[in-house]
């Protein structure tokens, strides 16, 4: 039986990934930065909140990381700590530094001092990419970062490929593509427009306050996004992975599908508030996952319009 240490496990992935783990037998550990604090609401959600080990540590403190690792002795470790909003790295950008560059560092760093045999999976994103002018990105594409957030995902992606060639650790980075879930807070746009609208539709009077609507971004289904994590550490060797639905629709696009599923017209209840809007924002993200597609084995069987059905669906049963 393979042992996991899963870090921000209390996450919107973290909750997904914990479910899989366990499914396929893996005794589970799930760290969060206060254990004791943190309600674990997804888990929860999940039904493993019983089933995963519980424990602190923080990934920015090394000692913290080292200690927790030299105890548990995991066979994989997934990083999905760290802070998670490009918008709120606007506002804390030491934070998203230290939580994302650093705590990457700290983890690659301790898996190398313990000397174990130890496979590790880095959240990376497409916000490391930053605006490419609408080219698809695929694997080897430039960065150009826009938000301190992707500048601190940026970091973390090299720091991985430099401890995979320098010291040979098993180690690679999903660059994730947006993908979405019931498990995402309100403060995720997705989550926001689904809730709002699904409360208008029941009888709220609100307005769903937006900033840029004509971002355009490739959206997924969450619970695939995490299959493809556990399949990157099944591999013989090391390998960084796109991983998305390969299809690219606005913001805009997205909110009509919410409201049309509702029976109500988005433009009867959306305003534009300029206070949202960023100091740096992508028009637009393309992805490539043709690379996942071929070695993983892995291809997207949901898109925007099942993610849309997905979430709505759930959030009704909250009502």
């Amino acid at each position: 039986m393979k042992t996991v240490l899963i870090c921000g496990v209390s996450g919107q992935d973290g909750g997904y990934l914990a479910k899989l783990l366990l499914e396929k037998g893996y005794t589970v550990y799930g760290a969060s930065r206060d254990a004791q604090m943190s309600s674990f609401s997804n888990l929860k959600k999940m039904g493993v909140y019983e089933k995963v080990h519980k424990i602190s540590v923080n990934i920015s403190d090394f000692r913290s990381v080292l200690q927790s690792i030299q105890n548990i002795k995991p066979s994989e470790i997934y990083n999905l700590a760290g802070q998670s909003s490009v918008g709120l790295s606007f506002e804390q950008p030491v934070e998203a530094i230290e939580s994302i560059s650093l705590g990457t560092l700290n983890l690659l760093e301790a898996i190398r001092f313990s000397g174990q045999a130890i496979k590790f999976y880095n959240a990376g994103s497409s916000e490391s990419f930053g605006d490419t002018g609408g080219k698809i990105a695929h694997e080897n594409t430039q960065f150009k970062p826009s938000s301190p957030y992707a500048v601190a995902k940026a970091s973390a992606f090299w720091q991985v490929a430099n401890y995979r060639e320098a010291y040979g650790i098993f180690a690679c980075t999903g660059i994730l593509f947006n993908h979405e879930s019931p498990l995402r807070p309100e403060r995720y746009v997705t989550q926001k427009i689904v809730s709002t609208a699904c409360r208008i539709a029941n009888g709220s009077t609100e307005k769903l306050l937006l900033g840029n609507i004509e971002i355009a971004r490739d959206w997924g289904w969450a619970p695939e996004y995490v299959e493809a994590m556990w399949m990157m550490l099944q591999m013989d060797h090391a390998e960084d992975y796109i991983i998305a639905t390969g299809k690219t629709v606005k913001l805009k696009y997205f909110i009509e599908m919410v409201f049309k599923y509702l029976g109500l017209d988005w433009k009867n209840h959306v305003e534009i508030d300029t206070n949202l809007l960023r100091p740096t924002d992508i028009m637009g993200n393309y992805a490539n996952p043709q690379k996942a597609n071929l070695e993983l084995k892995w291809k997207a069987k949901y898109d925007v319009n099942d993610v849309v059905k997905f979430m709505i669906e759930d959030y009704k049963k909250s009502l």
